[in-house]
């Protein structure tokens, strides 16, 4: 490995960073907290990260002459979502360290590609195929519905997908979603979902924290509760792991990643999808372990040793949606009852500096600790009820 990718960047240098989101708040303050300054790269006027780096570049994620600023001033660079041009990526890498590379990250953009390599890892994937015409789904296979049909690229936080009982459903979806290349996938019986967040470093090294079960409401994700265990009768936190570890490996990926699963009723492991980031779900690490995704994400960067992952307390987040703001059958914002939630005296508040608050925007989110896990879900359960979303349903 050549020095360019070995060489320790010391603190009060610049880190950059494409994408001016929530998470590239987060990286900043991390980074920040460890003396490195921080460019970020964002097309907007303004946003979460460009408010609080110490440099905003106010340009088009694809401009050659914001990216070339980038990368003359900063030793490294990451992205903070997996939509930034893979191009990009790849302009930068050959001015500077790159935290994943761009060819790691036109994998995970694209869900056709990323499937085909989940599964050439030997990792199971849901029953799927491949979506470019109208005619493959008339040939697709009858055991593919009911199932979900998910355009392949730049869809989100359940956008871009629909869930299709016939194959008629299914043609009526892709003529919705403009005829773009899409993914069908069987409906799985579900149990539950976990996701595995893991920092993986340019010498090979990686960490893995504590696993996260999480639930979605209307495709976001709503809960995450985690709590250490050395229980694992199935060997399903130990299998994750391991599957984590290996795509991670198999990418060629720097940086810290996120793969989420799927566990069906009969107990069988089956990969979700992969973020090339960190991750809403390991947002629980900024107040419950000893290094937080995204102080891992700056040390990977800077070529610094990876810090524990250990958990220290049981911990349950909250995501803050901007319906939060307003009444049920009320058009009328107003500013939530912070007071009352932070009664609770473990819950840990964390805004992204939006100004302007809309349903289904993410807006925050709240991480409530206890000295046991069901400590941890009753404090979580009184700031649900203060803020008047659906708080965690009740599981061990």
């Amino acid at each position: 490995m050549s020095q360019h990718h070995t060489a320790i960047v010391a603190p009060g240098d610049w880190l950059g960073l494409l994408g001016g989101g929530q998470l590239g708040r987060m990286f900043c303050h991390a980074a920040q907290s460890l003396g490195y300054r921080v460019a970020v790269l964002d097309p907007a006027d303004e946003c979460p990260a460009g408010m609080v780096a110490d440099l905003h570049i106010q340009a088009a994620y694809d401009d050659a002459t914001g990216l070339m600023q980038l990368a003359e001033r900063c030793r490294v660079v990451t992205t903070e979502f997996e939509n930034v041009p893979a191009d990009s990526l790849r302009l930068l890498q050959q001015h500077c360290r790159v935290s994943p590379a761009g060819d790691a990250v036109a994998i995970v953009q694209d869900r056709i590609a990323e499937k085909s390599f989940i599964a050439s890892q030997g990792i199971a994937v849901a029953p799927h195929a491949a979506v470019r015409a109208e005619a493959d789904l008339v040939n697709a296979p009858d055991t593919l519905f009911p199932g979900i049909l998910k355009v392949a690229r730049l869809g989100y936080d359940g956008k871009g997908q629909a869930r299709i009982a016939t194959r008629e459903q299914a043609l009526e979806a892709f003529r919705e979603f403009g005829g773009v290349a899409c993914v069908l996938e069987a409906l799985m019986p579900l149990d539950h979902e976990i996701s595995v967040v893991l920092a993986r470093g340019f010498d090979g090294a990686d960490v893995v924290f504590p696993i996260a079960r999480n639930e979605h409401r209307d495709g976001i994700l709503a809960v995450s509760t985690v709590a250490q265990t050395a229980h694992d009768p199935d060997g399903l936190q130990a299998q994750a792991t391991v599957a984590a570890q290996k795509i991670a490996a198999g990418l060629g990926y720097h940086g810290v990643l996120c793969v989420e699963f799927f566990v069906l009723a009969d107990g069988r492991l089956i990969v979700n999808e992969i973020a090339p980031r960190p991750h809403n779900s390991g947002h629980y690490s900024m107040d419950a372990c000893v290094t937080s995704q995204f102080e891992q994400q700056a040390r990977v960067m800077a070529g610094l040793p990876l810090g524990s992952t250990q958990l220290l307390a049981p911990v349950v987040m909250l995501n803050i949606l901007g319906d939060v703001w307003f009444d049920e059958g009320s058009d009328s914002a107003r500013e939530p009852n912070w007071s009352a939630a932070l009664a609770v005296p473990t819950a840990k508040l964390h805004l992204y500096g939006k100004r302007d608050a809309r349903r289904a925007r993410k807006m925050g989110h709240i991480n409530i600790t206890g000295t046991t896990l069901a400590e941890a879900q009753t404090g979580a359960a009184r700031v649900a009820a203060v803020l008047g979303i659906a708080a965690a349903e009740p599981h061990a």
